[in-house]
């Protein structure tokens, strides 16, 4: 994708309190390989003379969402090893060990890779999504990378081990990078983005501890975007992520795969279930051209009527990567 233009970022933990005061600034990515990145600007149909909104307290929830461990079900994320300041040229790599100890080496294909990386900022700006290559011969996920600016960065890799009857996993470390660092202020709510001449919009709401519909609309010109390729095994993907924690939200693509050479659009629809309520950034690809874009979405998830905590999707299947 366009890694010169903007970046939103699920990654951007599948997260959120911000300003209207958004800022302009330069993907992280890496250099030779595919990413959606992008960080947040402004919302074209934003008031910006009205006062930030306040996020909505968080529900008390009694399981902890993917996305906040290093280590789970005896699988362990080693440090990540990557360039120390930003416009550095280097690479990014690390090593998932298994139950035993030793690097794993055999991952499940889900959504069309073995690994999705996110890496988000910690103010929720500078998502990035990309693919590394494993070393089968030492278990070392690696892809090149260039930090654009200094801050504190959460990477979290989401695989599903091959052995039978495994779970999808979503492990984090946090990187920091040096430099000067001035973290991006509250943000309101959006759910309209413009990306290289395409406008989304989000339509939708979210509950707490319910599965909930959201449906993104893509339009250029204000003509409906039919065109739509498969990314990832559909025809979106979203990555939303909880203000404060960056924690995962279940997200899940609807309507049946794809079929490879077709074409969709203009809307794609998810089922999201947020673990609680709060404030909410969400990061969605799309694919149209062979390029990919990142739309980026800011949303609040209102109180459940029950006030029952979301099913982990560690245990019941879903993923909070919406692949």
């Amino acid at each position: 994708m366009n890694a010169a233009g903007r970046l939103a970022a699920f990654g951007a933990g599948l997260a959120v309190a911000f300003t209207a005061a958004y800022v302009t600034a330069a993907a992280v990515v890496p250099d030779a390989a595919p990413v959606a990145a992008q960080n947040f600007g402004a919302d074209p149909a934003a008031d910006r003379s009205a006062p930030a909104e306040q996020a909505l307290p968080a529900s008390p929830v009694s399981a902890d969402p993917p996305g906040l461990s290093l280590a789970q079900d005896g699988y362990v994320l080693s440090p990540v090893r990557a360039p120390e300041a930003p416009n550095d040229r280097a690479v990014l790599s690390f090593t998932i060990a298994g139950p035993g100890g030793t690097p794993l080496l055999d991952y499940a294909t889900v959504h069309d890779k073995q690994l999705h990386l996110i890496v988000v900022r910690s103010d929720g700006q500078y998502f990035a999504h990309v693919h590394p290559v494993l070393d089968q011969a030492t278990g070392t996920w690696s892809t090149p990378w260039t930090w654009k600016a200094a801050g504190s960065y959460r990477v979290f890799a989401d695989f599903q081990p091959a052995r039978v009857g495994s779970t999808k996993l979503t492990l984090t470390r946090t990187v920091e990078v040096g430099g000067d660092y001035i973290p991006v202020a509250p943000l309101t709510t959006r759910t309209t983005d413009e990306i290289a001449g395409y406008t989304v919009e989000l339509d939708g709401a979210l509950t707490a501890g319910a599965s909930k519909q959201l449906t993104a609309k893509v339009s250029r010109g204000g003509n409906p975007v039919t065109t739509l390729q498969p990314y990832l095994g559909a025809y979106g993907h979203l990555v939303a992520l909880r203000e404060g924690d960056l924690a995962y939200l279940h997200v899940h693509p609807e309507g049946a795969e794809p079929q490879a050479g077709g074409t969709g659009g203009p809307a794609v629809s998810f089922a999201a279930t947020a673990p609680t309520a709060g404030r909410y950034l969400l990061y969605l690809d799309f694919k149209v051209d062979d390029t990919v874009h990142t739309a980026t979405f800011v949303v609040d998830a209102a109180r459940g009527e029950t006030n029952q905590p979301a099913s982990n999707p560690a245990h019941d299947g879903g993923h909070a990567g919406g692949h």
